[in-house]
């Protein structure tokens, strides 16, 4: 943005806060949340990101439009660990210059009516202080807009000045981020992903804790198309968007489905497919060097999430399973997976391994004895090895995430 011989470099300065709490590991956390934003931002104009005083900074080529940094700022706002964007303009420590960017951030900045100057220096060698930069600013501001009108409190509009280190960052427009920790700073989870509504969004909810997320999807096929694995694919692109998922396994499950339809009571048969997923998923999971499974059920939303059955499914494995939906409902699920991006492809009709060989009566209160009575006559671990060995395996977009050296990914 040019003003008389004056350049200003447009920029989106990402704020953290929980970040900010941590101690000496701190710089850890904010490295990884630099390097997802290079990574995620590599197809716009950016000159470089870095850290500047308890911020990462974004430099915009110049020459870019305001409708592009913006578009910029909502990509930002949507990365894990992004508390807040502010899309704006670093200066010359200037009271002039900070000025003139303020006043083109504010014409940038839409309809308004009234305004007030959020101005503070994070360093005392700059000789005026906060108080003094909000009066001068603000007087330059009111001969610019003559028109509007300076409000303290619930003002249509914030302009914010910061003199951080050798330079002044202004900015009109901000946005609330997601929040969270970056991807990539709390170690790696094995997500069972379906197609549907629930799994996408326990799978965002604990990549916004900053786990690196691998998915793992049981197809009905052969007994059933692989619709559901396009639509899981569809998925994990939205997810890959932020960074948000590093891989999918694909696991084709409708013959062992039947295997087990055909070998255990009816009433039992949910329970055991349940187990018999885990239990592969915790192999895969030791593959992936992951520390816990996930999944989206929410408490009684089903037959199968009761507490005698998730007791019953949680016995197959010796590892931790985190439920992040365990106590919301489905309609707080619904608007989330809105928010995401994930409803209308989770709404659509696939045919899945949730739906094959249903009984017309599940066991709602499943005894672990007669559930393991049932499954000592079947080939577990037999079958385990080989679905192993068959999955197959889809790679997404995460930089925080390095495939295991014994598997060549294929997408």
């Amino acid at each position: 943005m040019r003003k008389g011989t004056s350049v200003f470099q447009r920029i989106c300065l990402v704020h953290y806060h929980e970040i900010g709490l941590k101690g000496h590991n701190r710089s850890s956390f904010e490295m990884r949340l630099l390097k997802n934003v290079e990574a995620m931002l590599d197809a716009y104009s950016i000159v470089t990101v870095r850290r500047i005083s308890g911020r990462i900074c974004v430099f915009i080529k110049e020459g870019t439009g305001y409708e592009t940094a913006c578009e910029i700022a909502d990509k930002l706002a949507r990365i894990p660990g992004t508390a807040r964007v502010s899309c704006g303009y670093k200066t010359e420590r200037d009271i002039d210059e900070m000025g003139r960017a303020a006043a083109c951030a504010m014409r940038e900045a839409g309809e308004f009516a009234s305004f007030k100057v959020a101005a503070r220096r994070n360093h005392t060698d700059f000789a005026i202080d906060s108080m003094q930069m909000n009066q001068l600013i603000g007087s330059i501001l009111c001969d610019a807009f003559p028109e509007k009108a300076v409000k303290m409190k619930d003002p249509d509009l914030k302009v914010c000045v910061e003199v951080v280190e050798s330079s002044a960052y202004v900015y009109a427009r901000s946005i609330r981020g997601v929040g969270g920790l970056p991807v990539g700073s709390s170690g790696r989870v094995m997500c069972l992903l379906s197609s549907g509504i629930d799994s996408p969004v326990s799978t965002w909810r604990m990549a916004r804790r900053g786990a690196i997320c691998i998915g793992v999807h049981f197809s009905g096929r052969p007994q059933t198309s692989s619709a559901s694995e396009y639509l899981v694919d569809d998925i994990a692109q939205v997810l890959e968007q932020t960074g948000c998922i590093a891989r999918v396994y694909v696991v084709p499950f409708g013959d062992y489905q039947r295997e087990i339809a055909g070998s255990v009571p009816p009433g039992l048969r949910v329970i055991m497919y349940r187990r018999l997923m885990f239990k592969v998923a915790e192999a895969l999971a030791a593959r992936e060097k992951a520390g816990a499974l996930v999944t989206g059920e929410s408490l009684g939303q089903v037959a199968s999430q009761t507490l005698e059955n998730i007791a019953a499914t949680d016995a197959a494995v010796s590892m931790p399973v985190f439920r992040p939906l365990i106590g919301t409902d489905k309609q707080e699920i619904i608007e989330q997976a809105q928010e995401l991006g994930t409803f209308d492809i989770s709404s659509e009709d696939a045919p899945d391994c949730c739906t094959l060989f249903m009984p017309r009566s599940p066991e709602t209160h499943a005894k672990l004895s007669a559930v393991m009575e049932a499954e000592s006559k079947l080939p577990i671990e037999r079958w385990i090895a080989e679905i192993v060995e068959s999955v197959e395996v889809r790679d997404y977009r995460c930089p925080a995430y390095k495939s295991p050296k014994d598997r060549t990914s294929r997408r």
